[in-house]
């Protein structure tokens, strides 16, 4: 069949009724109607052509080359994004065509929106059969978030999770509606008689006000089930409440320009990337707060490779090193006394939550029989890491149970954690009366009084490990087995406890699957595609957002760090600047070679990460916040010692005095902060006499720079006289003022109009 050739007499019907496998036949048009030759045994040893070339010959590298250009000029042509190419699907297409050989047609855009469309459709159906035994043998949560556009577009997805993964159900655009509570309330409700009232557990949506009071109503009508926050999003408001404490705020302050820095030059990234052995500062996280807080354990475990880098004679010698950015960030990594130990406070303090954060975003195991334990834990840790200093943690416990108590904490949170055997059986269970109350609760809500009272009276037999519950197996397997499993293996005796506890245990606490995949909408919801017939536009929507989850499924059940991303968004704002509207005047831009140089954005591997008890708590033990002046102490003096200081700081007859590291610290942020004021000064007052002080506040600050250092009490030979005097005033002030007493003289002391000569009144306030 002809690129834009179709067989019109088999696909008609689909054009009438366009229900793309959600319900319909299947068409029987959109083979080739000449197949390409089957291969037989012997073609893996043969070639058609003329002579046999390797990929490594020049003619087929120039060919490889010319292609790349074709498929870049096709990329660039539509402004897809370069990571377009990292789509496992790209490389199953490039491979396709060259199976198929010489004189492959693409296909038409008649065929991708008809019978091609219609397959994909079909086959994602054929996954959706599975989803639904799930639904009905381990009950399911409804997930739902709402998102505005650039255009105001107002879009509400809902999908369905369940132990066989998260599933996409549909897409609401509600433009044209108010997003208040009875909106969510009427499509929420809708979606669970879709889904079928006996096989949804729980509705999980953020802590938006209308989806608080949609919640509350649900619950009033649908007696069974339950409306709870969605986990991740409050524990990503608590580490944002967290940040604005002053000690975070100020840390993530600085640690941004850092980063922001280096990622912003591509000199200075590849010399980073040099010294770390390109190990990568950033690690973007599946949330902003999460992103922050990974990105600081990040950059301290490259602290010392960053002090190398920043002390190294490459660093020394550029043209950065004496730019006012460059000298800043210098500043930060190397003289800040309190940045690196804030650092390393933030990290211990906040770390046991992002923990927390990984486990209930894990679709590896259901998060419900785990939650409740995993906040606890987290608030001891952090009080333990705070070496259970009250005023230290009290203010971080106070933003956590701020979210933690009104908002997060449900009685299916406290269900799950007695539920689950892994935690009930251990000597430090917590047996209080909150948590019996929530399993109750639950009883009470989600069976029927004949189920309950029979449960009720099997629960004591799991209380006291009786019967199967109590076997050498059952008792053994409880840490090998997920809880689920464990109750479905051992709790066949008593049926109604058994089902009420799979249901519980089988919960996500996460909503995040809605707000993880907006990219979908935002390269399908376009001006052009929004011509397309509403039916056609979710068929689309539909394949896409559900290939994308069953993609994310696979790749966070193999051990996979379950909060991390693998590429940086170009927009993130620890390396974005501020951009402009429009390009550049002129076409000088065009010819610098950064452009064309390092990636500050690239494909970041994510690491398997061990879901062991210690990792579970967070990992702290490598980061050193010790008050001793030892963990402190700066070896300045060990990292320059090969540099040249070119004959200054000569010793007069005896050993220099060593200067006190905090005077140090103090004298060098004053002197920066001087010199910076100073250079401005010079640029935008003296005009043409500028180049006479630019020289002298250089070499002074390179001078200066040497002896803190060195850590030498030794004069700088900018302020050594002619007689050998050391002398501030006589070689720096002095001729300064005697150019402005010049320049005063010349314009008659100053009698003619202030706006007739150059502000070196100014200049003469500042000294």
């Amino acid at each position: 069949m002809g690129a834009g050739s179709g067989c019109q007499s088999d696909t008609s019907p689909l054009i009438e009724n366009e229900n793309y496998g959600l319900g319909g036949s299947t068409p029987s048009c959109g083979v080739p109607t000449q197949p390409p030759k089957p291969r037989g045994p012997m073609d893996k040893f043969a070639t058609s052509e003329a002579r046999q070339s390797t990929l490594n010959s020049k003619w087929k590298q120039d060919e490889r080359k010319e292609v790349c250009r074709k498929i870049g000029r096709f990329i660039f042509a539509r402004a897809l994004p370069f990571n377009t190419v990292n789509d496992p699907y790209w490389a199953i297409a490039v491979e396709g065509i060259a199976n198929y050989g010489p004189g492959f047609k693409p296909p038409s855009m008649h065929e991708l929106r008809t019978w091609v469309l219609k397959d994909e459709v079909d086959d994602i159906n054929r996954m959706m059969e599975e989803h639904k035994k799930a639904w009905k043998e381990h009950g399911c949560s409804i997930m739902s978030d709402g998102w505005t556009d650039g255009k105001n577009r107002v879009l509400i997805n809902f999908l369905v999770n369940s132990p066989a993964g998260t599933w996409f159900l549909k897409s609401v655009d509600a433009s044209d509606t108010i997003k208040n509570a009875d909106l969510m309330f009427n499509y929420l409700d809708g979606v669970i008689d879709e889904i079928g009232e006996a096989n949804v557990v729980q509705v999980i949506t953020d802590n938006a006000s209308n989806y608080v009071a949609a919640g509350s109503r649900l619950m009033e009508k649908r007696k069974k089930l339950y409306w709870t926050p969605c986990a991740a999003h409050c524990i990503d408001l608590m580490l944002e409440d967290i940040a604005k404490l002053a000690v975070y705020e100020q840390t993530l302050k600085y640690a941004r320009e850092v980063v922001k820095f280096i990622y912003g030059h591509t000199w200075v990234l590849a010399l980073m990337r040099f010294f770390t052995k390109n190990n990568e500062l950033l690690r973007p996280a599946v949330t902003r707060f999460a992103t922050a807080y990974l990105t600081l354990q990040s950059l301290y475990k490259q602290k010392q490779n960053l002090i190398a880098m920043f002390s190294s004679d490459k660093w020394c010698s550029s043209s950065w090193a004496w730019k006012v950015e460059g000298i800043k960030v210098r500043a930060i990594v190397l003289f800040d006394p309190k940045f690196w130990s804030n650092v390393a406070f933030c990290i211990k303090t906040t770390m046991p939550l992002v923990v927390v954060l990984r486990e209930v975003d894990s679709e590896e195991r259901p998060a419900m029989g785990y939650i409740y334990e995993l906040m606890d834990s987290a608030k001891e840790k952090i009080a333990f890491n705070c070496a259970n200093n009250a005023k230290k943690y009290t203010p971080i416990w106070n933003k956590i149970d701020a979210r933690w108590t009104p908002q997060l904490h449900r009685p299916l949170h406290a269900a799950g954690y007695y539920l689950n055997p892994q935690l009930r059986y251990r000597d430090n269970f917590s047996n209080v009366d909150e948590v019996k109350q929530g399993l109750h609760e639950c009883m009470d809500r989600m069976l029927s009084y004949e189920e309950r009272l029979t449960a009720d009276i099997q629960l004591d037999y799991y209380d006291q490990a009786k019967g199967d519950f109590g076997t050498r197996v059952a008792v053994d397997s409880r840490m090998m087995r997920s809880p689920a499993n464990w109750w479905m293996r051992f709790g066949g005796k008593m049926p109604e406890l058994t089902k009420f506890a799979i249901r519980v245990l089988s919960l996500t606490c996460s909503a995040s699957g809605c707000e993880r995949n907006w990219s979908t909408f935002e390269s399908i919801h376009t001006k052009k595609r929004n011509r397309l017939e509403h039916k056609r536009l979710n068929a689309l929507v539909y394949v896409k957002y559900n290939t994308k989850l069953r993609e994310r499924s696979i790749k966070r059940r193999q051990n996979i760090d379950p909060i991390l991303v693998d590429e940086i968004d170009s927009d993130d704002e620890w390396i974005a600047e501020k951009e402009d509207p429009v390009l550049p005047i002129g076409g000088s831009w065009l010819e610098d070679e950064e452009l064309f140089d390092v990636d500050a954005i690239r494909t970041v591997p994510i690491t398997p990460y061990e879901r062991s008890e210690d990792t579970r708590s967070t990992i702290t033990n490598t980061i050193d916040i010790g008050s001793s002046s030892t963990a402190k102490k700066r070896k300045v003096n060990q990292i320059s010692t090969s540099r040249n200081d070119g004959g200054r700081g000569k010793s007069r007859g005896k050993a220099p005095r060593k200067i006190d590291e905090k005077a140090i610290t103090k004298v060098f942020l004053k002197v920066l902060d001087n010199y910076i004021n100073g250079a401005n000064i010079c640029g935008c007052v003296l005009y043409g006499t500028a180049e006479i002080f630019i020289p002298w506040l250089l070499r002074m600050a390179k001078e200066l720079d040497a002896i803190l250092d060195r850590g030498e009490a030794t004069p700088a030979v900018s302020c050594i006289g002619e007689n050998g005097s050391v002398s501030f005033l006589e070689e720096i002030i002095s001729p300064i003022y005697k150019t402005l007493e010049a320049e005063a003289a010349t314009n008659v002391n100053g009698k003619t109009s202030h706006s007739a000569w150059r502000n070196y009144d100014d200049f003469n306030e500042y000294f």
